[in-house]
């Protein structure tokens, strides 16, 4: 990568040089604003009375967010990858909200997820043991995601079941007019959630629900053991440590301190070194 996109590259996307420190930092800066306008927009008093200020700062922010948005995708080799990445899609979701919001009504209060922009403030403040910690828990869930899709379709079933029965046993005045709404309570109950909406009123149904709380309080124990245990055997392998360092072609970052190669799309990460896949 050379000329100008190079240029861009390091002041959009590198936290190390001054140019790019102060524009992630302003870029922070600027999600914070927005954010906030967002959050007072929804006081009745404040959004009456000042209408058209927060009117013109969201719009002056989604025009800011869209033109940075475009910005990012121009100086990257392949714009596609840096579009479906994590940041990509947050980036590109911090400005569709605005959007959507003049069609359908209600929605531009999404506008909120902006704030999962501020996540870059970890490479900006070059805090690389955040990464890294961060590296360690994305790779424990990764690796326990069968575990916990199998424990999750147990659970499915077993509410599924105990909502059925609950409903044989109960009547409509307690509440359980239908499976699904048994269903419903069974959630709540194996949680530890409940809402308290709907209860058993006879004695098969209260002695049903005591041994529906029971099982909850275990199965409350098995996803934390999964990522516990995940999270112990990935602390113990070596490799852990990533770098602050954003790839030229995709924008990705979270790389092994002596890559050369990007690990999502295979890139040369030093614009010194032959790229093998252009």
């Amino acid at each position: 990568m050379t000329g100008w996109r190079h240029r861009w590259h390091e002041v959009i996307f590198e936290a190390e040089t001054p140019a790019g420190k102060r524009f992630d930092v302003l870029l922070l800066v600027a999600i914070v604003l927005s954010v906030l306008t967002v959050l007072l927009e929804s006081v009745p008093s404040l959004a009456g009375r000042h209408h058209a200020l927060f009117f013109w700062l969201e719009w002056g922010f989604t025009g800011l967010f869209t033109m940075e948005y475009l910005a990012r995708l121009a100086v990257v080799k392949r714009p596609l990858r840096y579009a479906v990445s994590f940041y990509g899609l947050v980036d590109l979701l911090s400005v569709l909200p605005s959007f959507v919001g003049l069609v359908v009504p209600g929605s531009a209060s999404l506008r909120v997820i902006r704030i999962l922009r501020l996540l870059r403030v970890f490479r900006v403040l070059k805090l690389v043991g955040f990464l890294n910690e961060a590296q360690v828990l994305l790779i424990a869930l990764r690796a326990s995601r069968r575990k916990i899709l199998v424990f999750l379709l147990t659970v499915l079933a077993l509410v599924t079941i105990l909502g059925t029965m609950m409903y044989i046993i109960e009547d409509e005045n307690a509440g359980f007019k239908s499976i699904p709404m048994s269903i419903y309570w069974a959630i709540v109950t194996v949680t530890t959630v409940g809402y308290g909406d709907i209860a058993p009123s006879t004695v098969p149904g209260q002695i049903l629900a005591s041994l529906i709380m029971i099982i909850g309080y275990a199965i409350i124990a098995v996803p934390t053991g999964i990522v516990g245990a995940e999270l112990a055997r990935t602390m113990r392998s070596p490799g852990s440590e990533v770098s602050t360092e954003a790839c030229p072609s995709c924008g990705r970052d979270g790389h092994d301190l002596d890559a050369t190669f990007c690990k999502h799309c295979g890139a040369a990460l030093d614009s010194e070194v032959p790229d093998p896949v252009s």
